[in-house]
């Protein structure tokens, strides 16, 4: 798998996009309120409001914009409401999508996603239609740069991951979702930097993409997904080779 590029992969390069911050700390607020709406706003007994607690430290919110989107979660201050809206469809080149949102208005967004695909050569597909491709998993990236490849291997199957494969500039981890946390601790611990993690579906097959064109189309539509207030995650199965990436750079 050394030398291609997954969506987990490109997508923590562009979040890295400081322009983007301010968008990035709405969609977090967002998961923040929800988690904290539904489990309480006590991270220690909730483990979805943990979890969006370390999204919202993985872009740098100000411990004060989290507290305030907890509080309006419980109801200590007012706040939206939102609800789970999960979109699947396929696009360029049949890959298969799944796009999760947290929207204050269903009859606003599913449209929006609709126009999405249409517009950018995909397909608006049925509840069902693809997440049976993929499985949830916990999903932990580091830098290949920050570390040697044996030693983290070791580290990460030892504590109870799956997978690891070499994605280009990252090392991508997989493991059961059970363990994710274990696994994020253990390499907290052992002093390995972590880019990314993440509960996350992961493909249980990629498609090869070998056209820059088609992966340029790929690369657009899925961009187009994240730029969307409502979205909170996007998922695919597309397999892009490194040096068709670098053209789309380009």
């Amino acid at each position: 798998m050394s030398g291609h590029s997954h969506w987990s992969g490109i997508k923590h390069k562009k979040a890295a996009n400081d322009a983007k911050r301010g968008k990035a700390w709405s969609k977090v607020a967002r998961m923040i309120i929800v988690a904290a709406r539904s489990g309480g706003g006590d991270p220690g007994a909730n483990l979805s409001l943990r979890y969006a607690i370390d999204k919202a430290k993985s872009v740098n919110m100000p411990k004060d914009t989290i507290e305030k989107a907890i509080k309006k979660g419980t109801g200590e201050i007012g706040g939206e409401s939102f609800v789970d809206a999960v979109y699947e469809g396929y696009g360029p080149g049949g890959v298969a999508i799944i796009v999760e949102a947290l929207t204050d208005n269903l009859h606003r967004t599913a449209p929006e996603i609709k126009k999405i695909f249409e517009k950018r050569g995909g397909s608006f597909g049925a509840s069902g239609c693809v997440n049976w491709m993929f499985h949830k998993k916990g999903l932990i990236t580091v830098k290949a740069a920050d570390t040697n490849e044996d030693e983290l291997m070791e580290i990460v199957l030892s504590a109870g991951a799956e997978d690891m494969v070499n994605s280009g500039e990252l090392f991508e981890i997989t493991c059961d979702a059970a363990v994710y946390e274990q696994l994020k601790n253990t390499l907290t611990e052992k002093g390995v930097a972590i880019a990314s993690s993440e509960i996350s579906m992961i493909p249980q097959n990629t498609i090869p993409i070998s056209d820059a064109e088609t992966a340029k189309k790929i690369i657009s539509l899925m961009e187009a997904f994240e730029d969307h207030e409502d979205v909170q995650n996007t998922y695919s199965n597309f397999d892009i080779p490194d040096e068709i990436l670098s053209k789309i750079e380009e």
